[in-house]
């Protein structure tokens, strides 16, 4: 039986956020936060219990007062609630090829995105600087706009925007379990219109990377913008089930949350490590953290995925002035060291699809462009972006598989000078040079 650092503050009498010993790992106070929210109205703990090799029985748990909540066989796991007494009882005598987490809570992150200098700078639509300056635009020139490539939105839901019209091909909720799309926070239709909106509502104007996507809307965080790790892991695992019925060959995940434990046992980076080896590229945010070090979060520590950071192109077509945006996550990853994010892509001041009558749309503050539209900042933007790049080259070459995709991307990335790896990864996409590289894969050797 292994339980967590985050599992066992939870389970301590009083819960302390400093290092005991030098052998005793120091525990975030956040996680520490993270540990008294993962408790039901009822007073049960909510857990994630996952197999350390081979299935196991949810009915094994039962000896346990464990209540199962959901399967989450990508993971070889359960969701489950458990009173205090029982969770104890569990751990010090239940099998001992169990792992027992946190069910944590995640969410998208607001702050700083809907306050960084909301003055100093007029909104800029993207596709008046990001497309022209990063050259996405020359593959739409080329006929790659990522048409009938399935990119899944693993969000707060996905309004039916005007510039979605005929390509949200599914929808999928574990929060609510509605059949028709909707998005009652909003962030997660910017994220879709950052990808794949095709600028109807705007004659052509705000454009995402790729404007002929399939979009597949996965609701796993509510009106609040926040979801449990087990109803995300359960939204990545409606797509791996669903990945041939939609063609989705592009998950975004602008969401995550502080790492509490080594990617190789943390559910949410063992989910989208997963779904990448399923076939699926894995495009998440680094997070909104920097600028200090370590301060990426899961799951963009998963080594399999591409973790996005943001850039700053201070509204300028020309990359001479680029910089990282200040709240961009740097690495190295907490606990594993392992380098990331991985690369760059535009993510202050984006303009993209509103969600009319949600809490964005509501919010003070958040510039309007017009009744459709609103401009946001943050490693929640730029990640799609770059997550639409990934669909056009996969038009362009089907046959790429993740691992490819991720190494095009690293390989033809420019780096920024003076900006050390643990800021701006490999450097800032290329999708010109990325996309030669998707074609010269496509070539008998």
């Amino acid at each position: 039986m292994k339980i967590t650092p985050a599992l066992a503050q939870a389970l301590a009498e009083k819960p302390r956020a400093t290092r005991t010993s030098e052998s005793t790992p120091q525990v975030p106070t956040d996680v520490v936060d993270l540990a008294q929210q993962s408790v039901t109205a009822d007073g049960r703990v909510r857990v994630i219990i996952t197999g350390q090799d081979g299935l196991f029985k949810a009915s094994d748990l039962k000896q346990y007062g464990a209540r199962v909540t959901g399967n989450l066989g990508l993971i070889n796991g359960v969701a489950a609630n458990i009173a205090p007494a029982d969770l104890e009882r569990l751990v010090q005598s239940g099998p001992k090829n169990l792992n027992v987490f946190l069910d944590s809570k995640r969410s998208v992150p607001i702050i700083p995105e809907l306050v960084e200098d909301p003055t100093d700078r007029p909104a800029q639509p993207k596709s008046d600087t990001a497309i022209p300056a990063y050259g996405v635009d020359k593959l739409w020139d080329r006929g790659y706009t990522g048409k009938g490539v399935g990119i899944a939105v693993i969000d707060t839901g996905v309004y039916p925007h005007q510039d979605f019209a005929g390509r949200i091909v599914a929808f999928h909720d574990t929060i609510n379990h509605r059949a028709e799309p909707y998005d009652d926070q909003g962030h997660g239709t910017h994220v879709a219109g950052d990808a794949a909106g095709d600028g109807t509502a705007s004659q052509g104007r705000f454009k995402g990377s790729a404007p002929e996507a399939s979009i597949i809307g996965v609701k796993v965080l509510d009106e609040n913008g926040s979801g449990w790790d087990s109803d995300i892991i359960a939204g990545v695992q409606w797509v791996v089930e669903n990945k041939e019925t939609y063609n989705i060959r592009v998950i975004n995940m602008s969401l995550g949350g502080t790492i509490a434990d080594t990617w190789k046992e943390d559910p949410l980076s063992v989910a989208v490590n997963e779904a990448t080896k399923a076939g699926i590229v894995n495009c998440i945010a680094a997070g909104n953290e920097g600028p200090g070090k370590q301060t990426i979060g899961t799951p963009a520590n998963a080594p399999r995925v591409i973790s996005v950071g943001a850039l700053d192109d201070h509204n300028t077509v020309s990359q001479a002035d680029d910089t990282v945006a200040r709240f961009s996550s740097r690495g190295p990853t907490s606990i594993d060291g392992l380098q990331k994010p991985d690369v760059m892509s535009p993510g202050v001041r984006i303009t993209a699809a509103n969600a009319p009558g949600s809490a964005l749309d509501r919010w003070p503050g958040i510039p309007h462009v017009g009744e459709h539209y609103i401009t946001i900042s943050g490693t929640s933007m730029a990640t799609p972006i770059l997550a639409g790049v990934v669909a056009d080259l996969i038009q362009a070459n089907p046959a790429l598989t993740p691992s490819q995709v991720k190494v095009i991307l690293k390989g033809t990335a420019d780096k920024l000078s003076n900006i050390d790896r643990d800021t701006q990864g490999a450097g800032l996409m290329d999708p010109p040079q990325a996309l030669e590289r998707a074609l010269e894969a496509k070539k008998p050797s």
